[in-house]
């Protein structure tokens, strides 16, 4: 099963989502956390030993993964909890210095990149949950480069939608069954 979780920051997404895959995991199986988030200085490093400490509690086993999704050692049929696609996006775009002029290409180059590295995790995934953020309905001016970005994610985003057996918004911590709507929700928080 492919579930993709979805929200605004601080909705509760995450929570909900770490909730769904400890529901649907079989202890026969690795219950694998796929950590996103670069750390950068010591705080950012002090956050992820933090969250570390968290994810142990729950039986998670945590693999930091930033970019190239596509040579991540996963152990077959593992329960696996991506968190999250806006940091992934983020670390595959600005890894390098892109010239304006080639944003699109390489924006479409990315895009690709991330969605076969997903097609990799769910090949080797029994259960699939991947967090993502809602960060389109502002209204705020950005520059080019920023504005590639969030079309890079919005983009990733519709073809998860796509691809996921079930789409879930979690708003105000209430989780909206978007599709397979007739699905009961489990592990709500």
């Amino acid at each position: 099963m492919f579930i993709l979780v979805t929200g605004a920051s601080a909705s509760g997404k995450s929570e909900y989502a770490e909730c769904r895959i400890t529901a649907i995991h079989q202890e026969e199986r690795h219950l694998l956390y796929l950590a996103t988030m670069q750390p950068y200085g010591e705080e950012g490093r002090a956050r992820v030993a933090k969250h570390r400490k968290q994810r142990a509690l729950r039986n998670f086993e945590t693999l930091e993964w930033y970019k190239n999704l596509e040579q991540a050692t996963i152990p077959l049929d593992s329960d696996v909890l991506l968190e999250c696609m806006s940091n992934l996006a983020a670390n595959e775009m600005f890894a390098e210095n892109t010239i304006p002029e080639q944003l699109e290409e390489y924006t479409h180059k990315c895009e690709d990149r991330i969605l076969k590295g997903v097609e990799h995790i769910r090949k080797c995934s029994a259960n699939l949950v991947i967090v993502t953020n809602e960060v389109f309905s502002d209204t705020l001016s950005y520059d080019e480069t920023t504005l590639a970005y969030i079309r890079l994610l919005g983009h990733i985003n519709a073809e998860l939608a796509q691809m996921a057996d079930e789409v879930v918004e979690v708003v105000y911590g209430i989780p909206l069954s978007v599709k397979n709507p007739h699905k009961t929700e489990e592990g709500a928080i």
